[in-house]
């Protein structure tokens, strides 16, 4: 989940609903764009598929 909400009962909802991440986006525009690459870099080396 990437999301702009920092509120508890928000984080707990996306995870009772089945997500496995929760990330609050930076609202400066130049941490967003480096904030995305980590996510990206993130999800290519240490997610793990369902589905091998």
């Amino acid at each position: 989940m990437l999301t702009s909400s920092n509120e508890g009962p928000d984080i707990e909802a996306c995870f009772a609903l089945g997500a496995n991440s929760y990330i609050v986006k930076p609202v400066d525009s130049d941490n967003f764009f480096k904030a995305i690459k980590e996510i990206g870099l993130y999800w290519m080396v240490f997610s793990q598929s369902a589905h091998p």
